[in-house]
């Protein structure tokens, strides 16, 4: 695979007039072939099996043809034109055939039992052109037919894409039963080229997941069996040779492999355009390739991400544990009653001559020692009020007391408040000539709800502080 990217690259540096000047070397080739080895046609043209080739110049080599060893009956006869072709791998093989005639159905059949063939790809249609280029050697879906002693069913019948039509056949010969998968190609003319590359592909794709691991041949065949055959032969051999690792840049050359197709099977490859798709789906499959090996590194990439690492033991992890001192849990225990110390809760003085007192200590509940903190909450002061009263005058709100309890601070009357004092005033803290408060009370920092309504408040509130 490594190589993908050099021979892909050379292949789309080939122009057509290059590939003109190829083809018209392999013809020429060919006929130093036919002239000069010993490859020789004589059998299928005998006399008797003259009837036998759907075209008179297209006859399989003595040296490489099909003999048919099964007789079925006593007038058969080994003929059919069909050829091997060796495939890339030592245990691979194609049968490269003409479609059947009505006369050579039964033969046909004989092949295909004799070598166990358990795949066949079809490239042609069986009327082309108004032509007859090939008989149907099938029955209709879920229906049997009898071709001599074979007797064929098919099972199923399906189209995957608009170019392919999938038949599983079963054919019964004596009381004996095989599988055969057939893959019908519908949009390749004759003597012309598919309309693009990626059909063919996903067609072999197919064909091989069928075939698996079993080395019978691959049956291909088309009319005559070499133009389209000789084109999915050579697309299927190259794809064998990346696979085996058997192909380098310095002797791959799609010209010598349609020459040693030809050396098999006559006219392999037929015309120029043929020749030249080869060229095309080949560009074709080797990105596809390069494209899946790309997908294949990056899952494998992703897989080999680091993985989270292991807990470490129970024990190693209590060890590990912080210090309880240096965390700032809330727990739900009762805090220690503040100390009764009179400053606490006395009377504000005026703003102007007050001072504040240290902050009062807290407890942490996770404090073992019990060592005190500076309180988080500890002062709040008042709102400033604008100044219309001398201060002596300023109403100052007390912390709350028992109703019990009688007040020493005297309050405002209601209609010296103003319109803008919220409900709510807050107290700073003590200074120390507060006055104790008394057991029960609430405590420091409490505020008191101002008088409402149109009620006359008590007259003990309504006294100044002189």
């Amino acid at each position: 695979m490594e190589l993908l990217p050099s021979l892909l690259s050379t292949l789309k540096s080939v122009d057509s007039g290059t590939l003109e000047k190829e083809y018209n070397v392999v013809r020429s080739q060919t006929s130093v072939l036919k002239r000069g080895s010993s490859l020789s046609t004589e059998v299928g043209a005998l006399k008797e099996n003259i009837k036998k080739n759907r075209y008179k110049d297209i006859l399989p080599y003595d040296q490489s043809r099909v003999v048919l060893s099964l007789l079925t009956s006593h007038s058969d006869s080994d003929y059919i034109n069909a050829s091997f072709i060796k495939g890339a791998a030592a245990d691979s093989s194609y049968i490269a055939s003409q479609g059947p005639l009505s006369s050579t159905v039964i033969d046909f059949w004989r092949m295909i039992w004799q070598h166990d063939v358990k795949v066949i790809i079809m490239a042609c249609r069986e009327i082309e052109m108004g032509k007859k280029k090939c008989e149907c050697y099938w029955s209709p879906v879920q229906q049997s037919a009898a071709f001599g002693p074979f007797t064929v069913c098919n099972k199923e019948e399906t189209r995957p894409d608009e170019d392919i039509v999938v038949r599983n056949l079963t054919v019964t010969y004596q009381q004996d039963s095989r599988s055969v998968t057939q893959y019908q190609y519908l949009s390749w003319p004759d003597h012309d080229v598919p309309y693009e590359a990626a059909g063919v592909l996903e067609l072999l794709e197919k064909a091989k997941n069928s075939q698996g691991t079993h080395s019978s041949p691959l049956l291909v065949h088309c009319s005559a069996g070499c133009g389209r055959t000789g084109v999915i032969c050579a697309l299927d051999y190259i794809h064998d040779l990346l696979v085996t690792e058997q192909i380098n840049t310095t002797d791959f050359s799609i010209m010598n492999i349609v020459l040693e197709l030809r050396r098999q099977r006559p006219s392999a490859v037929q015309t120029k355009e043929q020749y030249q798709f080869i060229f095309t789906a080949v560009i074709c499959m080797f990105e596809r390739l390069l494209k899946a090996a790309a997908e294949r590194r990056l899952y494998f990439n992703l897989s080999q991400q680091k993985k989270p690492t292991k807990p470490p033991p129970v024990s190693k992890r209590l060890s590990q544990q912080p210090d309880m001192n240096d965390t700032y849990a809330v727990v739900n225990k009762p805090k220690p009653p503040p100390t009764a110390d009179p400053a606490h809760f006395a009377v504000a003085p005026p703003r102007s001559t007050r001072t504040l007192p240290p902050s009062p200590s807290h407890y942490y509940d996770n404090d073992p020692a019990g060592a005190s903190a500076a309180a988080v909450y500890s002062t709040v002061r008042p709102r400033t009020k604008p100044n219309t009263l001398p201060l002596s005058a300023m109403p100052i709100y007390d912390t709350a007391r028992p109703s019990n309890h009688r007040l020493e601070e005297g309050l405002l009357p209601v209609e010296h408040l103003s319109s803008t004092d919220h409900d709510y005033e807050d107290l700073s803290p003590s200074v120390p000539d507060m006055t104790l408060c008394s057991p029960g009370s609430i405590g420091f920092n409490y505020r008191i709800q101002k008088p409402r309504g149109p009620r006359d408040p008590p007259a003990k509130w309504s006294r100044l502080d002189r």
